[in-house]
């Protein structure tokens, strides 16, 4: 069997004239829309969702027709692969962003077979490599898709690999869905538990506001001059994006001088402070600082909740303030009479909330949620390991269906 190694360019016509729509049709007959949203990922399926008439199709929209293979140019759609086939056009044409590559697959080539190629992580790596322009608004230069090279095996050979491709993928698929479900139900059932814990009130509970069980509750600032301002070594300074639900990231962690951190010395941060963020699409999430990033400030997207520790556990009020009884609560506070999402100092000092009065027992309730959470986050894992390992093999396939090493065996197998 020969197998041709060719440019892209000597095989699909790209970036077709949109002359040709002009030509097909007349003003007022309808054609697809299609916005980057709607452009798969992993998946050859493109969603069309709405339609215009050519007349108000503007000139700087890409138009492709039925069959045509769509490929995002521009990061980070291009290394997150949204591509897709254009099937199901209206009037057999389309037009959408003009961020998409267009490929129109010559005789010799089946638009399936050429989406598999272009799905490969490894033509997202090479073509990553060579992107150009602005950060945030890089593209993948013209000559580097087109001068790429894929094997071009005869028809029926392109047929019976996208056939294997086909029945393997849709089986990993359905794995990867069951997985991503029990990963989805594990979640919930500890969020269930704790919904049930926190809103039904004990025999033994007390109610009271958080200003009278705190010693402190306060949110800091932003140095002067921004992200400018930050250091690459310091004091840490917390932001919105550092606070999760019972998990500190220390992803994207900032760091400030001991100038800057002596400007915001009345919000230092003190070990099992409870963290709460107050702006943003982020509010109400909630966890207790960790020691080692200790010491730290916070900004001001991020209020400190210190408990007083005779009264009540710090947390076992991490665990309350992110059930979702008192979630919802919160949330209600930063929707209310806003236009963005915001959680202020007097609101969070006059939220009630319900836990055990004893210590004692607070402590074993404690004991019983970190538990659930540790079996929790043990089940988590293994389901997370198990949809990485379904990718991993999704790559290793397509690796081997263009280097000449997919056989029937390996559908069988996989």
């Amino acid at each position: 069997m020969t197998i041709r190694l060719v440019q892209l360019r000597e095989c699909c016509q790209i970036k077709p004239p949109k002359a040709e729509a002009r030509k097909l049709l007349g003003l007022d007959d309808l054609v697809s829309f299609v916005p980057m949203k709607n452009l798969g990922i992993d998946t050859s399926k493109v969603y069309l969702d709405d339609e215009r008439k050519l007349s108000e199709v503007s000139d700087s929209y890409t138009y492709f027709a039925e069959n045509d293979v769509l490929l995002a140019k521009i990061t980070p759609c291009f290394e997150n692969g949204k591509l897709g086939i254009a099937k199901g056009l209206k009037n057999g044409v389309g037009f959408g962003s003009s961020e998409f590559i267009v490929f129109r697959p010559s005789t010799d080539l089946l638009p399936e077979y050429l989406y598999y190629f272009l799905n490969r992580p490894g033509f997202r790596e090479l073509g990553q490599a060579v992107m150009t322009g602005a950060v945030g608004h890089k593209r993948v230069p013209k000559e580097f898709i087109e001068s790429t090279l894929i094997p071009l095996p005869p028809i029926q050979e392109q047929k019976r690999i996208v056939t294997i491709l086909d029945q393997v993928f849709a089986g990993i698929d359905q794995a990867r869905a069951t997985a991503e479900t029990n990963l989805k139900n594990a979640r919930e059932l500890f969020d269930s538990y704790l919904q049930q814990v926190f809103s039904q009130r004990g025999a033994d509970w007390q109610a009271n506001k958080l200003k009278n069980i705190t010693s402190k509750i306060g949110s800091g600032a932003t140095p002067r001059g921004g992200k400018d301002a930050y250091k690459e070594e310091g004091m840490s300074l917390i932001r919105s994006m550092n606070v999760y639900d019972r998990a500190f990231r220390e992803k994207n962690l900032a760091f400030i001088d001991d100038e800057q951190a002596d400007k915001l010395k009345n919000v230092e941060i003190l070990e099992n402070d409870v963290l709460l963020n107050i702006t943003g699409a982020s509010v109400a999430r909630c966890c207790v600082v960790p020691a080692k990033i200790l010491p730290a400030r916070v900004n001001q997207h991020v209020s400190i909740i210190r408990a007083d520790g005779s009264i009540l556990n710090a947390e076992l009020l991490c665990f309350l303030l992110t059930s979702k009884f008192y979630k919802d609560k919160l949330l209600g506070i930063g929707e209310a009479g806003s236009t963005r999402q915001a959680i202020t100092k007097v609101q969070i000092q006059d939220f009630e909330i319900v836990f055990p009065k004893s210590l004692d027992e607070q402590v074993i309730l404690l004991s019983d949620l970190e538990s659930l959470k540790v079996r929790m986050l043990e089940l988590q894992n293994v389901y997370i390991q198990k949809i990485q390992s379904l990718n991993e093999l999704k790559k290793s396939i397509l690796q081997k269906a263009f280097s000449g090493e997919l056989t029937r065996s390996t559908g069988n197998a996989a």
